[in-house]
């Protein structure tokens, strides 16, 4: 008996070592992953010496042979009497500034997704001064940059991270590859993230510009960093007449509000939208109290919890009542006065987690739904517009989810139906692409004479790991074409976990297609066959029968790259859901019903109420209904 328990022992022993080990391993190895790049070559080169507008930086030479500088300023350090206000010119410097390391990151909650290590989780990031950029370039020599025509393609990259997160020096975001590669100039910048970058209370401001008061300083400076690149960046070999800015997600979102803002006309000549949604709140929600129709994380609401938090105020009643006894001058005051660290864990507790809101100020953005702004040229600045989703945005949402997916050993994720899992996140992917993708670009396409190209990101060739397969489970998630774009792939994380001598062939194979097509439409405005015009065609969106509306980014095991012709509404994913005969219950199908449909013309209380008016439980669509 003895003898058998040891066994047994060791035997769980051993498959413990077998379970666990590999998990830690690849859990230190995330945790190791993607921060920066170029820390190891920080060595000025006297070939990169460049004078901007503001003095003399120099950069250096990275191990690929592109010239990079980092940390160059864009904007003066909004800080003081400059904390939400629209942002100001930089000042110049005596000498020669070493731009060899990126400023600190914007100020953020350190967590796990922006691959920060354990000892930042949860707690406050960044500083306030942070708005600085990086610049990437072929390797030119400084007596023999390219004049005139000569000047190359500038592309001008928007981090991704729901606007509270992110920065732009992560590995993912090197711009280095495009730029050899391909003959551009890429520029990447922080921006004010969260309550930094969108908060318009109304006491703020008062007898400034309609920019300062509009209160969508995230958005302001996107426009200075564009502004910057008007400036200078002929004298990096850029052409400032050709500036293609482009951005995932959050980077997206903030694209759809470039066009629609008067302040973006002349900054750059055409855009990319990667995983993107055109969405927006007036500006009496985003200033109001909750009762006042405000949302939970307004202005004033956000100043009712300072207010409870460092108490000058009992309860929230107690705060709305010394609120409205202050004045203008008082408040502004008092705001302005809070530390950085005690504004951003205000503005992240649990009952505030919404994410921020781009606000219809009248200035910056203007007043009606960006939606119906794209309805009509004139109202937006209309240029060529490359623009997409992910297959399966959504999947890893759902990973969480006990009634699709099952934990084995407590920790291993198994779904629990394949079937059902897929047809219930496919409602939810195709939501994204419905209002991200299909039916702004109709809107797009009715209304403008430069072309819109369509695309979505199917490439899911995920290794199974400790029996799970990673590909049934993620499938192509959102943000994992940004790698791809970039042809930067974290040698860490990525070929530790995700990628193997099974999958980098066509990993490498589309990635070297995907960054071809999205340079040779920063170039030429149109992705057409590539730089090198041997791939396949990625035709313009046409509502032509045949002719195709989107490609499909994949591997030739995946069906290669082709036309699509299939859109998504949110009327063809209504019929579809009614039809659907998966669902367990009628609650499920209706919760379905008012995620994916509810906040569109296609929700219909009485057909809810008849499906079960079971309301959607997911926090997060309550952010992509507004």
């Amino acid at each position: 008996m003895t003898f058998m328990i040891g066994k047994i022992l060791i035997g769980t022993l051993v498959l413990v070592a077998i379970v666990v080990a590999p998990v830690l391993y690849f859990g230190y190895q995330f945790l190791q992953s993607g921060d920066t790049y170029g820390e190891d070559r920080q060595i000025a080169d006297p070939q990169t010496l460049r004078s901007t507008k503001q003095g003399n930086v120099v950069g250096f030479e990275d191990i690929t042979g592109t010239h990079t500088w980092m940390g160059i300023p864009y904007a003066a350090t909004p800080v003081g009497d400059l904390r939400w206000k629209a942002p100001g010119k930089p000042a110049a410097w005596d000498g020669t500034l070493e731009a060899l390391k990126a400023s600190d990151r914007c100020m953020q909650i350190g967590s796990f997704g922006e691959s920060r290590p354990p000892e930042e989780f949860g707690k406050a990031i960044g500083s306030e001064d942070c708005l600085y950029l990086n610049v990437f370039a072929p390797k030119m020599p400084k007596d023999g940059l390219p004049a005139g025509e000569k000047r190359l393609p500038v592309m001008v990259y928007i981090h991704g991270g729901g606007n509270v997160a992110g920065y732009a020096n992560q590995f993912k975001y090197s711009g280095r590859n495009l730029a050899k590669r391909h003959d551009v100039i890429v520029v990447n910048f922080n921006y004010r993230l969260g309550l930094f970058g969108w908060f318009a209370h109304p006491a703020l401001n008062h007898g400034g510009s309609p920019e300062d008061r509009s209160g969508n300083y995230g958005i302001l400076d996107v426009l200075a960093a564009l502004q910057w690149v008007q400036d200078n960046i002929a004298v990096f070999g850029g052409n400032p007449h050709n500036v293609t800015l482009f951005g995932e997600s959050a980077g997206g979102m903030n694209i759809f509000a470039i066009l629609a803002s008067p302040n973006g006309r002349g900054l750059f000549h055409k855009a990319i939208i990667q995983s993107g949604l055109p969405v927006s709140i007036p500006m009496v929600q985003a200033q109001n109290y909750i009762e006042d129709a405000g949302i939970a994380n307004s202005a004033r609401e956000i100043t009712n919890r300072l207010l409870i938090s460092d108490g000058r105020a009992g309860s929230r009643e107690d705060a709305v009542s010394r609120q409205n006894q202050m004045t203008d001058a008082e408040l502004s005051e008092y705001l302005r006065a809070i530390s950085a660290d005690e504004l951003l864990r205000i503005s992240t507790s649990e009952d505030a987690q919404l994410l921020p809101m781009i606000f219809r100020d009248g200035a910056v953005v203007p007043t009606t739904d960006l939606m119906q702004t794209f309805s009509d040229a004139d109202r937006y600045h209309a240029v060529p517009i490359v623009i997409g989703t992910n297959r399966d945005e959504f999947k890893p949402l759902f990973v969480g989810d006990r009634d699709l997916v099952t934990l084995d050993w407590g920790f291993l994720p198994r779904i629990i139906d394949p079937g059902y899992f897929h047809a219930v996140t496919s409602y939810f992917n195709d939501s994204w692409k419905a209002r991200g993708v299909d039916e702004v670009s109709m809107r797009l396409v009715a209304s403008q004479t430069d072309p819109v190209f369509a695309y979505r990101f199917d490439w899911d060739e995920l290794p199974t790991v400790l029996g799970v397969d990673l590909s049934q489970l993620l499938g192509a998630p959102h943000a994992f074409e940004i790698p791809f774009v970039f042809e930067s792939f974290d040698d860490r994380l990525m070929n530790s976990i995700v990628f193997s001598s099974d999958n980098i062939p066509s990993r490498t194979e589309l990635s070297e297609k995907m960054s071809s097509y999205w340079a040779e439409f920063a170039h030429n405005g149109s992705p057409g066959k590539g730089r090198d015009g041997t791939q396949p065609e990625w035709r313009a969106w046409s509502e032509e029968r045949g002719e195709g509306k989107f490609v499909m980014l994949d591997s030739e095991r995946g069906g290669g790259i082709r036309m699509n012709n299939e859109a998504v509404t949110f009327a063809v994913l209504k019929q579809r859901l009614l039809q659907d005969l998966s669902f367990p219950t009628a609650a499920a199908k209706s919760r379905i019903y008012d995620c994916v449909l509810k906040g569109s013309p296609h929700w219909e209380a009485e057909q809810f109420s008849a499906l079960g008016g079971e309301a959607c439980d997911i926090p997060f669509f309550e952010f992509l209904r507004l």
